[in-house]
């Protein structure tokens, strides 16, 4: 399976993933001038070598109308999010033009702007949810609606910039899943405009609730509001590096200098498809009516089996009979070994462990002209499969009086 490590050591930024995936591309110029292609307004994105501890990686510098955004009040590169919460751009930029007019932007705006980019619909779908993630803490942090939640005009193109640039650049690198490290956020406090506050700031508190977190040794903010709702929006699971042959790897670079490699690392590999264990429970059965055997497997299914089947057998004394299997999991065995000796006659129950490998399942609802049917989804192994859930289509032909293969010519 393609995977893509994110170690997130030293927190993260939308800059430092954007260089981190910039240096798994293999053609980087390339990579680059897409991102230049995006034509976000005013903006433009350039790449220059990093050293850190020694360590050579990329650090990638957005420029808005000529101006780079200065860091000298962050620990990595600027973030911009709600002006009373990491609004220091009438510090930082008090000489520019735009901050004179305290030019804002409402995520309705930022919507528009992220309408316009020429992307694919699914990376145009994650940067607005990565916005709206952050907009959402932003407005419980501060007590305001998401609507009345406002961003500063050349800090939108800025954070829209490193949103759009990790976007793109997971599309391009389209791994099938994504395991991020325990991520460090940092500790202490950091300055904004209308006082001090707790690191990490209450947005990415927020945005990270759920997620394993640590406080690690450094002072200063170590994982911003952007990088959080990145690493939330594209993580398919936390936890240490899994076993994986790498073939690629990036270091994407903050500006600030610590004791350590301020960095965030990207692996990117394939790992083994994982599999997982369950237990096969059996035993024969032949002096059990049919109907009793019937009503033991709904009994069991309810009491947690995964799969339960009957095979025909032929049993001493010639008699037919049936033998009855299941598949639990291993903490489910007692539940279900007191269901078989509950439901059904036998004297013994056989149990087996076994390995199986699955894919990964979901399921949405999707809106139909027939109306909202579930839709099952899997994935894995290098293969996906969708298909209705049956019982809705059932139910449709019921309500219609039609046959299955109508219902099926009618559904997208």
């Amino acid at each position: 399976m393609k995977t893509l490590y994110l170690d997130a050591g030293m927190g993260a930024a939308g800059d430092m993933l954007t260089a981190a995936l910039l240096e798994l591309c293999p053609d980087r110029e390339a990579a680059l001038a897409a991102l230049n292609a995006l034509g976000i307004p005013g903006v433009e994105y350039r790449a220059d070598p990093a050293v850190k501890c020694g360590i050579t990686g990329t650090h990638v510098t957005v420029s808005v109308n000529g101006t780079e955004e200065d860091e000298h009040l962050h620990d990595h590169a600027h973030e911009h999010q709600h002006e009373h919460d990491h609004d220091h751009h009438d510090h930082d930029h008090h000489d520019h033009a735009d901050h004179g007019h305290h030019h804002h932007s409402s995520l309705h705006d930022v919507a528009r702007v992220i309408a316009d980019l020429p992307v694919s619909e699914t990376v145009r779908a994650n940067a607005l949810a990565v916005y709206r993630r952050i907009a959402e803490a932003e407005s419980r942090v501060h007590g305001v609606p998401v609507p009345e939640i406002h961003f500063h005009e050349v800090g939108t193109m800025d954070a829209v910039a490193d949103v759009a640039a990790v976007c793109l650049l997971m599309e391009r690198l389209a791994p099938e899943q994504v395991v991020v490290s325990p991520i460090c956020v940092g500790s202490g406090q950091v300055r904004c405009a209308h006082g001090i506050l707790p690191v990490p700031a209450p947005a990415t508190a927020h945005i990270l609730q759920g997620v394993p977190i640590y406080a690690g040794d450094l002072k200063g903010e170590l994982c911003t509001p952007t990088g959080a709702a990145l690493l939330r929006q594209f993580a398919t699971e936390y936890g240490p590096m899994p076993t994986m042959t790498v073939e690629a790897v990036g270091y994407g670079m903050g500006k600030k200098d610590f004791p350590a490699a301020n960095c965030v690392r990207a692996m990117l590999g394939q790992t083994a498809e994982q599999g997982d264990a369950v237990l096969e429970l059996s035993c024969n059965l032949d002096d059990m009516t049919p109907e009793a055997v019937g009503f033991a497997m709904e009994a069991l299914y309810t009491a947690g089996a995964l799969e339960v089947w009957t095979i025909p057998a032929g049993m001493k004394k010639n008699r037919p009979g049936v033998l009855l299997q299941l598949l639990c999991k291993p903490e489910d065995r007692e539940t279900l070994v007191r269901a078989l000796f509950r439901h059904t006659a036998t004297i013994g129950v056989r149990e087996q462990t076994l390995r199986r490998h699955t894919l990964e399942r979901s399921v949405q609802t999707v809106q139909t002209p027939l109306g909202p049917v579930r839709r099952k989804r899997s994935t894995g192994w290098g293969v996906t499969r969708e298909k209705y859930e049956a019982d809705d289509l059932t139910r449709l032909a019921r309500e219609r009086g039609c046959g299955l293969d109508e219902i099926l010519a009618a559904l997208p």
